[in-house]
């Protein structure tokens, strides 16, 4: 009989998969273990257990009575990973033969494993934990950035500075994937300048493996072995190889794995070379033509689509095309302008480049945007590739994005929905009649919940400013000062993304006398904080950055309007949890879908939005406010000047009136009510459960040729 396992023992067995990043009570014991040293390791618990061997976990163990929790949270993991009580198993069973394959740049899935820059890497991380929860037979296929997406640092001035730093493979939740013979298991991509290798290595998401390429290997050149150092880092070269080893690569090492996937999801186009070596090794494998293949391969082809922004397709001229593809070309039997071809809007132009969007949707028979209105900008902005269609016709249909409840709602948060919604309701998210129960939660709870999270954000952006201040060598007179700094009884509105210029960060600079006067209304405050970063070659973005940074230091503005640098998910975990309003105004209709604003609804926040992305389809009136009334002018500045006065003018009329209106109990009873309302409406539609869900039952099944019924026919 085996010897029990000690408790230091089954925390490294849990710390191994990323199951436990979404388990409050799991995450509560590892601070409980250490508080400041927790914090101090970025939430890494495999550096927590390094600094607390066994006898040294064992004794704190006792003296904060861990024993039973840590035991029932090893409990917990092992019957979550051996369930088959899920709703995959009832619903998406075909996929049990051969799983979905998700190919993906970058997954969000934890702030200690840095492989992810934004809301891309977010949404495939939640979109790997809910298919863990739901049951959904899949792997995910990704790189291994060893140096991931910078850190953000502001100077003094307000200008973004990158700062890169290696990671320690030991350091991380991943192994690396060996034969059975023990060998480490790795890859080859034969190029016509020569061959890049990689191995790979596995991290677990509850019951989802993901695989990541690594070319940080012997066998490559020094430009190749930094080859997946960073995330979106070098130029366009490093760009295809990058996307070459993603896709062609991913498929070879899912071969190698002995996987089967009988659906290949491209989430966005970086991966679309998948396809060709799909239809590559069928070719080989089964003697069948390039044009048969290619349609075989189409059928089981599911893709996502981004970016509503030509500009922001990668392409490649025929020069690099040749290059990198060459030798897989001459396997799939075609001339140089038949590969371009499968790149182009129009086959036979040979000036056009090699689009990576254009190869996956002619690679992939079910295509979609993520809301609604960005399938319509997604099919007018391609419909020359069915020039024979009508744009209503064309075949790219939406699936709008959610975000994963478990990682996004606050512990506090979640505590409430316990005590209100049905006992199993987090295993139902996406039925609406389970978040009906919401509204009959206790106002004043609710309130006091919400402001127990504000609280907590004020603290950490103080937090924050003081150890950036320390990092500027400011002295405690000043240092003293951001105690003052974001009130919580004041209005508390935030704004943190990509500081992309169309998402116009500054939108509410347009008229500082009038910002002024709202800001330092005596009766009526309001305060602003910021975060996010500017991708390193945007200079664009970097001073509309600064600007706000700027803003942030002027005498008027300083501790009402705050920046907060270096955001990632553990400060975007506080903000969405924490502000009482989202601000998102981006150019409608550029914002794909966007899903900041969901994590905020989760937690009680409302949103205040242009009429972009999900929020087109989600605002009804009474569960948040909209900025404009969703027409677009034909000239962008005067959009951009009709969008900010009409921000001001909500700002005016309804939101601060409605904060600010209380009862005798001093609570904002119409602010509330919008609370409730949004959590209500807009929970169930806009979790990551139910986006998977629909990618099952609308993309997965069809593609597996899992359908029992189908009388819809093309037209």
């Amino acid at each position: 009989m085996a010897a029990a396992k000690t408790i230091h023992e089954k925390l490294t067995e849990i710390v191994g998969n990323l199951w436990w990043s979404w388990q409050p009570e799991v995450t509560d014991i590892f601070r409980e273990i250490d508080p400041i040293l927790w914090s101090e390791l970025s939430h890494n618990p495999i550096l927590l257990l390094r600094e607390y061997p066994p006898e040294k976990l064992e004794l704190r163990a006792r003296t904060e009575v861990l024993h039973s929790r840590i035991n029932a949270a090893y409990r917990d993991m092992r019957e979550y990973l051996i369930s088959q009580e899920t709703w995959g198993d009832t619903h998406a069973g075909v996929l049990g033969f051969r799983p979905v394959a998700y190919f993906s740049a970058e997954f969000g899935l934890h702030e200690s494993f840095r492989i992810y820059s934004g809301g891309l890497g977010i949404l495939s991380g939640d979109h790997m934990k809910s298919a863990s929860d739901l049951g959904i037979p899949m792997v995910g296929v990704g790189l291994f950035y060893n140096e991931g997406y910078f850190t953000q640092l502001v100077s003094q001035d307000g200008w973004q500075q990158e700062e890169y730093s290696r990671a320690d493979p030991n350091d991380l939740p991943i192994s690396e994937v060996t034969k059975p013979d023990g060998e480490v298991l790795s890859i080859t991509i034969d190029t016509r300048g020569g061959q890049i290798h990689a191995k790979v290595w596995c991290v677990h998401a509850g019951r989802i493996p993901i695989y990541l390429l690594d070319s940080n290997v012997p066998e490559n050149s020094p430009e190749d072995r930094a080859l997946t150092a960073r995330l979106y880092g070098g130029d366009q070269r490093t760009r295809i190889r990058q996307e070459l080893l993603l896709g062609v690569g991913g498929v070879k090492a899912l071969s190698a794995l002995g996987i089967k996937p009988r659906v290949i999801h491209m989430n966005e186009g970086h991966s679309a070379f998948a396809s060709l070596e799909l239809i590559r090794m069928r070719i080989q494998e089964d003697g069948i033509s390039f044009e048969r293949a290619l349609r075989e391969t189409a059928a089981m082809g599911v893709f996502t689509t981004h970016t509503p922004v030509p500009a922001g397709h990668d392409r490649f001229d025929s020069g690099l095309m040749e290059e990198h593809l060459g030798p897989l070309r001459d396997q799939l039997h075609l001339d140089h302008q038949g590969l371009m071809g499968l790149g182009r809007i129009d086959p036979n132009n040979h000036d056009e480049t090699f689009c990576m969007t254009v190869l996956a949707f002619r690679a992939s028979r079910r295509a979609n945007a993520v809301s609604n209105l960005h399938g319509v900008v997604s099919r007018r902005m391609w419909r020359n590739l069915w020039i024979w269609r009508n744009e209503d016709e064309i075949p790219i249909g939406h699936i709008t994005n959610g975000v994963h409840v478990s990682t996004w709602l606050a512990q506090h948060m979640q505590s409430l929905y316990n005590r209100y919604l049905p006992i199993n309701w987090m295993q139902r998210t996406g039925e609406p009649e389970v978040w009906a129960e919401f509204d009959k939660v206790k106002s004043s709870e609710l309130w006091e919940t919400h402001l127990s999270l504000k609280n907590r954000l004020i603290q950490h952006a103080r937090y924050l400013l003081t150890r950036q201040a320390k990092r500027y060598g400011l002295g405690a007179d000043v240092i003293s000062t951001f105690q003052s700094f974001l009130e919580p009884q004041h209005l508390l509105i935030g704004f943190a993304r990509r500081f992309a210029p169309y998402k116009r960060a500054d939108l509410l600079m347009r008229d500082l006398e009038l910002l002024e006067r709202i800001l330092s209304d005596a009766d009526r405050p309001v305060q602003f904080v910021f975060g996010g970063k500017a991708h390193p070659a945007d200079e664009l973005g970097k001073q509309i950055m600064q600007r706000i940074y700027r803003l942030s230091q002027e005498p008027a503005f300083k501790g009402k309007i705050v920046f907060l640098e270096d955001y990632d998910i553990n400060l975007a975990r506080y903000l969405v949890q924490g502000v009482d309003v989202w601000l998102n105004n981006p150019r409608r209709p550029l914002e794909a879908s966007g899903t900041s604003g969901q994590k905020v609804v989760l937690n009680g926040g409302l949103n205040l939005s242009v009429l972009d992305g999900w929020w087109a389809e989600a605002f009804d009136g009474q569960n948040g406010f909209a900025i404009g009334d969703g027409l677009i002018h034909a000239n962008q500045d005067i959009q951009d000047e009709r969008d900010a006065k009409s921000l001001m003018s909500v700002l005016q009329e309804q939101v601060i009136p409605l904060y600010y209106d209380r009862n005798q109990d001093d609570l904002p009873e119409g602010w509330i009510l919008r609370m409730k309302r949004a959590v209500a409406t807009l929970g169930w539609r806009f979790n990551a459960d139910r986006m998977v869900m629909d990618y099952v039952t609308q993309a997965y099944i069809p593609a597996a040729g899992g359908t029992s019924c189908n009388m819809t026919f093309p037209s």
